[in-house]
């Protein structure tokens, strides 16, 4: 290999390797010589305009053979040619490249590729100064998509476009899908955006996407079918199109059939800006004509439901936070609480918020204290909830007085409340309140000998504007007073054992007992005299005592300290109970102990557990625990129960365990123990699930038996490329009759 630098005034600073390995070569090594003693006599006659630009980059050209003309200002190489580039890269098996404009032609096997993709073809016409060109028969890859053109057109740096071709996750010559369209723009690491497309299942098409737009960042398909058959919707499909108009504003149309209850509609968006920050809005309705319907019942409902969130930062120590539900349901309104539309329709979500709220909420932030203020009223009538028209809240956290080793804090809230009750109970039942309330602690941490103690007094004082009779109260006032302790205590064992493989170096126990009084004096107006929105209003004489006492023990493994066992136990001891209704005194009593028990034996062994004690009864109320077993990466076990005192005691077991690099299983089961009139012996719900890899798609097969609901099958396939987006087939068989076993 020989390396030679050569300069000329004309074309910058330009790199050549040479291989000279047999006498074939155009270029003798005598010519050689000669060219690059006369282009360094040249350079060094120029060496002001070579020195400023050394720092441009320079073109590397390695070949078999290469040729370079002074006069025409261009390179010929043959062989194995491999250039390189401000970070591109070219091979090929022959090139030509002029060294003033940086234009090349690549011939034969033609590879080109950068950190953004790869592009291959027969032939290239490509500009390495600005990186545009043209490449024929080509095939491409910018991760995660793949595909083929007649013609790719490299526009800049960040764009190319394919013409005459398909696109595909998948890496195979023949791919299992694709989509084929006449022109396919590519913003590599960025987006991808089709037009006039046709989905293509093999050789096979199936439906025709008159637009396609993708965001890398983004991990969701345009695309989302749903087809199954569900017990109260009979066979229905369920689909999702994904727009995006600009770069701020994007959304979903759904589109949805079910053969029992006709068509539902709805889109949403996702929008967002510079000035007024970003949000979401959703809008679902269907008009229901059940084919079936009960007597006396009416042959259509109109449910639908609105959906507004949105979030702005107004600077770093301000932002508004607001939420808008607005769901219009019939069905319910005539049938009774059973029906939810949210329910119905969108269990997930539903699930996370069963009464979702809307309010408007701001927050801004000073140096050591902040204040929020929140508006929040009721949209749906069948819904209990409270409405705050409005609250705000004060809060100074612990804040050391000036050089004294006094803290302060400081809590204060200001709000009129509405407590509305759900349709059809009338409005006079609703609660009307309004409250001021203020809270003052000053507290002085401490150390004596071993133990670090916090002692603190407070105050609350709390206006309401009215009684639980409607008539004017006096002003509610509470001494509060009380200390924490705690200390550490440890003791380290010079153990060294390798018994059961448990791999220990040493022992460390550590014992940590922490302590807590607090004292309430009895308030100067009692909770019975007030109308009850929250904790606040029930505060009531306390006198108790909180315990908690951890131990844990940890070794040395490979040089870092591992916990081996972790123990907590909590209890708490009250001086003296007040009732409520009476306001009768009852003689002290210890509360229940709950107790936490971690296990990390081995690095592949995990065990928790925790337990609820009552000691006035002496037994255990509650009793769980779960042991893991993690082998390797997808290979793990792991049993669980659960036990209530006059309750249910289950036993579950799941495994995730691949089986090779195309098959996996997945098990769960959970059976139960104890059988009543409310519960059945036997198994509660057995699941299990055959994962398959088909290259560029993970398939789900999985079989689901409940006691309670049937016997479900359905099909899942996962784009790996897109692993959070879905296709699902699902069918759902009737349940068992009650008394039968599933």
């Amino acid at each position: 290999m020989v390396n030679s630098k050569i300069s000329t005034p004309k074309f910058k600073l330009l790199t050549f390797n040479f291989q000279l390995p047999t006498p074939k070569h155009k270029l003798p090594n005598l010519l050689l010589l000669f060219c690059i003693f006369f282009l360094f006599q040249l350079s060094t006659s120029n060496s002001q305009l070579l020195y400023a630009q050394e720092a441009k980059s320079p073109i590397v050209v390695n070949g078999d053979t290469v040729e370079y003309s002074a006069d025409q200002k261009q390179v010929t190489a043959a062989g194995n040619v491999v250039v390189i580039y401000k970070g591109a890269k070219l091979t090929c098996d022959k090139l030509t490249v002029n060294t003033q404009t940086k234009d090349a032609e690549a011939q034969g096997n033609v590879k080109l590729e950068d950190e953004r993709g790869i592009i291959k073809g027969e032939k290239v016409i490509y500009n390495f100064q600005n990186k545009t060109g043209l490449i024929i028969n080509a095939n491409f890859q910018a991760n995660p998509y793949f595909g083929r053109a007649t013609e790719i057109k490299k526009v800049s740096d960040n764009e190319f476009v394919a013409y005459g071709g398909y696109a595909t996750t998948c890496s195979y010559d023949r791919p299992h899908f694709k989509i084929k369209s006449k022109k396919i723009d590519f913003y590599p690491q960025d987006k991808v955006r089709i037009g006039g497309n046709a989905f293509y299942l093999g050789d096979v098409p199936l439906v025709y996407l008159p637009q396609y737009q993708h965001n890398f960042k983004e991990p969701f398909m345009h695309v989302r079918l749903t087809p199954g058959v569900k017990k109260d919707w009979g066979p229905y499909m369920l689909t999702a199109w994904r727009y995006v108009l600009t770069d701020n504003i994007s959304g979903r149309i759904y589109l949805d059939y079910r053969n029992k209850l006709g068509l539902a509609e709805g889109f949403g968006a996702n929008y967002k800006s510079q000035n007024f920050g970003r949000g979401d809005f959703k809008y679902y309705y269907t008009h229901e004509e059940p084919k079936r319907q009960e007597a006396n019942q009416p042959s259509e409902f109109q449910r639908y439901f609105i959906r507004w969130r949105h979030k702005w930062d107004i600077d770093e120590r301000t932002n508004v936070t607001s939420e808008y539900y607005k769901i219009v349901d019939s069905k319910r309104m005539l049938l009774g609480s059973d029906y939810n539309v949210l329910k119905d329709y969108f269990p997930r979500e539903y699930e996370k918020d069963s009464q979702p709220l809307s309010y408007i909420l701001g927050h801004h932030s000073f140096i050591h204290s902040s204040i929020d203020a929140i508006i929040q009223k009721r949209t749906n009538r069948w819904y209990e909830q409270l409405e705050k028209l409005p609250e705000v809240k004060y809060a100074l956290p612990s804040l050391r007085l000036g050089d004294t080793p006094f803290y302060f804090e400081n809590n204060t809230q200001a709000a009129n409340f509405n407590y509305k009750y759900a349709v059809p109970s009338p409005s006079t039942s609703d609660i009307n309140v309004t409250r001021f309330d203020m809270f003052n602690k000053f507290s002085l941490p401490m150390r004596a000998a071993f133990l670090n103690l916090t002692p603190f007094v407070g105050a609350r004082e709390t206006f309401y504007d009215k009684d639980i009779n409607n008539a004017s109260v006096s002003p509610r006032s509470i001494f509060y007073t009380g200390m924490d302790a705690s200390t550490k205590f440890y003791r380290i064992f010079n153990v060294k054992s390798n018994i059961l493989g448990l791999d220990i170096n040493g022992l460390r126990h550590i014992i940590t007992p922490t302590l807590s009084y607090a004292y309430n004096h009895k308030p100067s107006v009692s909770s019975r005299d007030l109308k009850q929105i929250d904790a606040l209003d029930s505060i009531d004489t306390t006198n108790t005592v909180a315990i908690e006492l951890s131990n844990k023990l940890q070794t040395k493994r490979k040089g870092n300290t591992v916990d081996l066992a972790d123990l907590r136990i909590t209890t708490g001891y009250d001086f003296y109970r007040v009732d409520p209704q009476t306001g009768n005194k009852s003689g002290g009593n210890l509360s229940d102990f709950l107790l936490d028990l971690e296990l990390l034996p081995y690095a592949w062994m995990r065990i928790d557990a925790d337990a609820t004690y009552k000691p006035q009864g002496d037994y255990f109320s509650e009793v769980n625990y779960d042991i893991n077993f993690i082998f390797a990466k997808e290979r793990s076990i792991g049993i669980g129960q659960r036990y209530q005192r006059k309750g249910g005691k289950e036993l579950t077991f799941n495994t995730d365990w691949r089986l090779n690099p195309k098959w996996k299983l997945t098990v769960y089961e959970r059976y139960e123990f104890i059988g009543n009139e409310e519960r059945r012996r036997g198994l509660k719900e057995q699941q299990y699930t055959v994962s398959r890899d088909l290259h560029c798609w993970t398939m789900d097969f999985a079989y689901n038996i409940k006691q309670d609901e049937g016997h479900t099958i359905w099909f899942i396939f996962r784009l790996k490329a897109f692993p959070e987006a879905q296709f699902d087939f699902n069918q759902s068989y009737h349940a068992p009759k009650s008394g039968t076993q599933s």
